[in-house]
């Protein structure tokens, strides 16, 4: 069956409900009440409860904005389980053919991952083909977005993905001093037309070359089944958290698997629990050898 995640954001009266497959292509949906709502019977269905403010669509999952006559942890519960039986009923989340309702401009969601120094800000439209990753501001020719955001002192590096930015400071401010200001210039930034990513200025070094894991058909089995694996099963995890898994190399002498840690897992104190009790023991079990050990270049 179907299992709906509720996730929280850095709004606490949005809450996200993620699907496990995408359910918008490209498109985002922003609707203030039932009756903009024409080409989402969901989103209709969603405004007859008296909470519901605001309910926005898009990837792989719904948000919705509640009023404040109820907070999420009384009714999150049950609103994932009318999604779930809304959808398992063969009920339309959006309707192609029916007139679309103004598309969303732009929204920013701050969401907390697992590294405390790491933010993830969630955007409402793709942002790039491809991961990039930046120490510093010297490495941004391929992003301006992240060259403008490094004129802030507290910011010390940021990772880039498909939709969302993370961001991990210094420790001389707190997260609730600065998220609105950086929420706030990503989304004016995009809206006047600033270029994010400039695919054409990406320089293929070392990383970006195990990012596109070109080599593939020239790595030995094993190799490329430990590719696979972190393919399908580690890297949407991580991604849900704002980071990012590289495969490195493999010794098949030494059973060492050696990957590459970006965005909120580099430098996550819960890290090397995640490698070693998630990554390695999966491994260890699909591959059925329990000699294999996992080592991060930079973790």
């Amino acid at each position: 069956m179907m299992k709906i995640n509720t996730k929280e954001t850095q709004n606490p009266t949005i809450l996200k409900f993620e699907f496990p497959d995408f359910i918008t292509q490209n498109e985002s949906f922003e609707y203030k009440n039932i009756d903009e709502a024409k080409n989402s019977p969901l989103a209709q269905q969603l405004f007859y409860l008296p909470f519901v403010k605001t309910v926005y669509i898009s990837g792989n999952f719904i948000a919705i904005e509640r009023f404040s006559i109820v907070e999420w942890a009384d009714v999150k519960d049950a609103v994932a389980e009318q999604i779930e039986d809304y959808v398992k009923n063969g009920g339309k989340i959006i309707i192609e053919d029916v007139l679309k309702p103004k598309k969303i401009g732009l929204s920013v969601y701050g969401e907390t991952t697992p590294n405390p120094a790491t933010l993830k800000f969630v955007v409402t439209k793709k942002l790039t083909k491809t991961a990039l990753e930046f120490k510093n501001i010297d490495e941004t020719a391929a992003s301006p977005l992240a060259k403008e955001l490094f004129k802030f002192s507290y910011v010390k590096e940021i990772f880039i993905d498909e939709n969302y930015i993370s961001i991990t400071k210094y420790d001389v401010v707190s997260w609730d001093e600065i998220t609105l200001e950086i929420r706030t210039f990503i989304k004016q930034y995009i809206e006047n037309g600033g270029t994010v990513v400039d695919e054409s200025q990406i320089v293929e070094d070392l990383k970006h070359e195990k990012q596109q894991i070109k080599n593939f058909d020239s790595l030995d089995t094993t190799s490329q089944q430990i590719i696979n694996i972190l393919e399908e099963y580690v890297k949407p995890a991580v991604a849900a958290d704002g980071g990012n898994i590289l495969f490195d190399s493999y010794d098949e002498k030494e059973k060492r698997v050696k990957v590459i840690l970006q965005g909120s897992c580099n430098g996550c104190p819960s890290s090397t629990f995640t490698l070693k009790s998630g990554i390695e023991n999966m491994l260890k079990d699909m591959l059925n050898d329990k000699d294999i050990i996992v080592e991060a270049l930079n973790a």
